[in-house]
C-alpha cells in the first residue's frame, strides 16, 4: 500500500482512539520506525511526556541548530532529568555551517528569504533528512491553529518530502488545552512561553509577538511575505 492510502486509512482506524493507543497502533504497524522530533515548545513537551510516560517504543530526537536561546537548552535538559531519558541531537555539518559564515557572514538570514532558506536548511533541514533516515512515521507537535498555512492538517499526511508517514496527535487542540496539560502534569517547559514567545525558534531569529499578533508572529518578523515556515514541513509551506 502506498503511504498517501496509509495515511487516510490510520486517520480512520485512529477515530476514537487515545494518543497513546494511536502511537502503540503505530509502533506496532512500523516497529522501530516511528520516531518523534522535539524542539522542547509546549506542544512538543506534551508529546514527550505522552510518550515516555507511556513506556512508548519511539525514538525522540531534537535538531540543535547552533543557535537557540539559553533557555531552550534549559528545558532540554530539565526534560532529560524529569524523565531520566537521553534525547537524540541531531547537529548540521560543519563544513556546510563554516562555509556559510566565511562567505555571508553571521547574519546572512536577514538580508534576504533565500538566504534565510540557505541557513534554515543548513542548519535544519539536512540534519532533519539524517535523523529520518530509515523512519517510517515522524510524529510531530504541529497544530492546525498555529498558522493559517496549517489550517489543513489531518492527524495523519503523507510526507512526500521525506516518504513517510506524518502523524500530527495534536493536531485539533487549542493552545489552551496545551498548557492545561502541562499544567496538570507538572511537565517542564520553556519559560520563554511566560514573556510572549509562543513559538521558540532560533535566538536571532524569534521575538516576542505582541498583543493581537499571530502565532508564528515572533519567527522571521522581518519579512512580510514569508510562509513563516524554514522547510522542516514543506507540505505546510504554503
Amino acid at each position: 500500500m502506498m503511504y498517501g492510502e496509509l495515511a487516510q486509512q490510520l486517520n480512520q482506524q485512529s477515530e476514537g482512539l487515545s494518543i497513546t493507543e494511536t502511537i502503540r497502533l503505530l509502533c506496532h504497524r512500523f516497529p522501530d520506525k516511528v520516531v518523534f522530533s522535539t524542539s522542547f515548545g509546549y506542544e512538543d513537551q506534551v508529546v514527550t511526556d505522552i510518550i515516555i510516560s507511556s513506556g512508548l517504543p519511539v525514538r525522540i530526537f531534537t535538531l540543535d541548530t547552533g543557535r537557540h536561546f539559553e533557555e531552550t537548552y534549559k528545558v532540554m535538559n530539565r526534560t532529560r532529568e524529569h524523565y531520566g531519558v537521553n534525547i537524540q541531537t541531531m547537529f548540521p555539518d560543519r563544513e556546510e555551517v563554516e562555509n556559510l559564515l566565511a562567505g555571508k557572514g553571521p547574519f546572512s538570514f536577514y538580508e534576504s528569504v533565500e538566504n534565510r532558506k540557505e541557513c534554515c536548511h543548513i542548519r535544519k533541514v539536512i540534519p532533519l533528512r539524517r535523523a529520518l533516515d530509515g523512519a517510517s512515521c515522524w510524529i510531530t507537535g504541529l497544530r492546525a491553529e498555529q498558522s493559517e498555512s496549517r489550517q489543513h492538517l489531518e492527524k495523519f499526511q503523507y510526507d512526500p518530502s521525506n516518504d513517510l508517514i506524518k502523524y500530527q496527535p495534536l493536531c485539533d487542540w487549542s493552545l489552551d488545552q496545551v498548557k492545561d496539560f502541562v499544567r496538570e502534569n507538572q511537565i517542564p517547559y520553556n519559560l520563554l512561553h511566560d514573556k510572549g514567545y509562543p513559538s521558540i525558534g532560533c535566538a536571532p531569529c524569534t521575538r516576542p509577538v505582541n498583543q493581537g499578533e499571530s502565532f508564528r508572529a515572533g519567527r522571521w518578523w522581518w519579512e512580510n511575505n514569508s510562509s513563516k515556515e524554514c522547510g522542516l514541513h514543506p507540505s505546510e509551506d504554503k
